[in-house]
C-alpha cells in the first residue's frame, strides 16, 4: 500500500527544515541560517493519529535575487502538486505576505489539490494577529504554528490527515505489479521499458536527461500484468543542477515509495556510483523486492570469468543487499530481456509470501539451538514466539524477553535462517522485536 505523501513548500527561511525536522521526529535535514543548507535527506516517515504518511521536503532555494527565488518556487510548487496527496504552504508571519508566496498560492489554488496554509514564527498569542494578511492568498484559513518551538503542530496536522481517504491504510489494491526502473540518465532505463513493451513509447534520445518525469505504462505477459515506472534519472550534482537533481530525486524516491519491485539499471560500461547506491538504498530501507539489472553487456569484451568478476565486484559495493538478484542484458539487441519481468514476478512473489506461524517458530527454535544468542550486559535474548504481521514487506514480529539484548549480528543471523529456510531472495523483510514478560 503506498503511504500519502505530504509535501512542504516555501519560501527561504520560512521555516521548512524545522517544521520538517520536527515532524519526522529526528534532525534529518541540516538547519543553519544559510538558505538551501537542506541537502541530504528530503524524506520522512511520520505518523498522526492512524495515519502513517511520507513528508517530503521540496527543499533549498538559492537566494540569488526575487526572480530566481520565484522561478524556483514554482519547480518546488509543480513537484509538491505533481506528487503530494496533500501540501502543506508555509509561510512567515514575521516577514508577512511577499510576491513569491502570492504566486505560489495562485499555483496551489488551481492544482486542486489539498493545500494546507500554515503560518509559520508565531512563537506568541500577540503575534496572532499577523496571520489575518494571509486570508488574502484565497487558499482557505491559516493555520499558525511556531515549529521551532512545537505550537500548533497538532492542530496542522488534524488539518492535514482530514484529506486523507478514510481507508488511506487499505487502499486501492492493484493487481497490477509495479516496477521501478532507477540508475544515472543514459543507462538504457527507457530503451527496455521499449523492448518490453515492444513499441516507442518513452521518448529515448542519448541526451542524459530527456526522462525528466516518472512515466507510467502497462503490459500484459505470461508472466503477469506490470505497470513500468520510468523514473527520471539521477545525476551528478553541480551547483547549477542542484536544483533539477533534487526534484529528480523526489522523483525517484516516490517512485521507489509506489512500487513493489525495484530494479537498479547499471551500465555496464560506467559500472556503479555512489548515487546509484544510495538510491537503491532508499529501496533497501524501505524493504521492497529489488533486483539490478546490468545493461549494455553486448558492448563488453568478454571471456567466461567476466562476468562473475563484475557481479563479484557490484555485490561488494551493494553488499547491504545480498538478496539481491543480478541479470546480464543489452536492452539494444534484446539479449536476455525476456527474463528481466520473470525475474522481477519471482522477487515479488517473495515480497509478499506468506508464512504458517508453526513452521515459522519451528524454524526460529531450531536456528536458536543451533546458536545461542549472545549475552549482552548480563543478560541473554530468549525469543518466546515469532508471528508474520504482513506481507510487501514480509514483516515478522519476535517476542522476547528483553529488546535491549539485540545484538545485530544475532539479528542477522536470524535474518539468514529466515532467508534460507522459506527463500526470501530478492526482497527486503522487517523483523520487528516486543517484550513480553514470560
Amino acid at each position: 500500500m503506498d503511504r500519502p505523501i505530504v509535501a512542504i513548500v516555501g519560501r527561504p527561511n520560512v521555516g521548512k527544515s524545522t517544521l520538517f525536522n520536527k515532524l519526522a521526529g529526528k534532525r534529518i535535514s541540516i538547519v543553519e541560517d544559510t538558505p538551501g543548507v537542506t541537502r541530504d535527506r528530503i524524506y520522512a516517515q511520520a505518523e498522526w493519529l492512524k495515519y502513517n504518511f511520507t513528508i517530503i521536503d521540496t527543499g533549498g532555494i538559492e537566494t540569488e535575487g526575487t526572480d530566481v527565488i520565484i522561478s524556483q518556487m514554482r519547480r518546488q510548487a509543480q513537484i509538491a502538486i505533481d506528487t503530494a496527496k496533500v501540501i502543506i504552504f508555509i509561510v512567515d508571519g514575521k516577514e508577512g505576505l511577499t510576491p513569491a508566496d502570492r504566486e505560489v498560492a495562485q499555483m496551489l489554488r488551481k492544482s486542486n489539490k489539498p493545500v494546507v496554509l500554515v503560518v509559520n514564527k508565531i512563537d506568541n498569542l500577540k503575534d496572532e494577529n499577523n496571520a489575518y494578511e494571509f486570508y488574502n492568498l484565497g487558499i482557505g484559513d491559516p493555520i499558525t504554528i511556531s515549529a521551532s518551538q512545537g505550537l500548533g503542530l497538532g492542530d496542522m496536522l488534524d488539518r492535514v490527515v482530514q484529506h486523507f481517504d478514510e481507508d488511506e491504510n487499505y487502499s486501492e489494491e492493484d493487481e497490477n505489479i509495479k516496477i521501478a526502473f532507477v540508475g544515472k540518465p543514459n543507462v538504457g532505463k527507457s530503451s527496455l521499458i521499449n523492448k518490453l513493451l515492444g513499441e516507442e513509447r518513452v521518448i529515448v534520445s542519448d541526451i542524459p536527461g530527456t526522462t525528466r518525469d516518472s512515466i507510467d505504462s502497462y503490459i500484459e505477459t505470461d508472466d503477469g500484468k506490470f505497470t513500468l515506472i520510468d523514473t527520471a534519472g539521477l545525476r551528478r550534482k553541480s551547483k547549477v543542477k542542484e536544483q533539477i537533481e533534487r526534484y529528480s530525486v523526489i522523483r525517484t524516491y516516490t517512485a521507489i515509495e509506489r512500487a513493489d519491485v525495484c530494479i537498479l539499471m547499471i551500465d555496464s560500461k560506467d559500472g556503479i556510483s555512489e548515487q546509484d547506491e544510495k538510491i537503491i538504498g532508499y529501496a533497501h530501507e524501505m524493504s521492497k523486492a529489488i533486483m539490478v539489472v546490468v545493461n549494455k553487456w553486448d558492448l563488453i569484451e568478454k571471456d567466461t570469468k567476466t562476468m562473475d568478476f563484475f557481479k563479484k565486484n557490484l555485490q561488494y559495493n551493494l553488499s547491504f543487499m545480498p538478496y539481491a538478484p543480478y541479470l546480464f542484458i543489452s536492452a539494444k539487441s534484446g539479449q536476455r530481456v525476456q527474463k528481466v519481468l520473470q525475474i522481477a514476478r519471482q522477487c515479488y512473489a517473495n515480497y509478499s509470501k506468506r508464512i504458517k506461524t508453526g513452521v515459522l517458530n519451528d524454524v526460529i527454535s531450531r536456528a536458536v539451538m543451533m546458536k545461542e544468542p549472545p549475552v549482552v550486559g548480563t543478560k541473554r535474548l530468549k525469543i518466546y514466539y515469532v508471528t508474520q504481521t504482513g506481507t510487501k514487506p514480509p514483516t515478522f514480529v519476535f517476542f522476547v524477553n528483553d529488546s535491549s539484548t539485540i545484538h545485530f549480528s544475532y539479528e542477522r543471523y536470524i535474518e539468514n535462517q529466515l532467508r534460507e529456510s522459506f527463500d526470501f531472495s530478492g526482497t527486503g523483510i522487517k523483523m520487528e522485536f516486543r517484550e513480553r514478560k514470560e
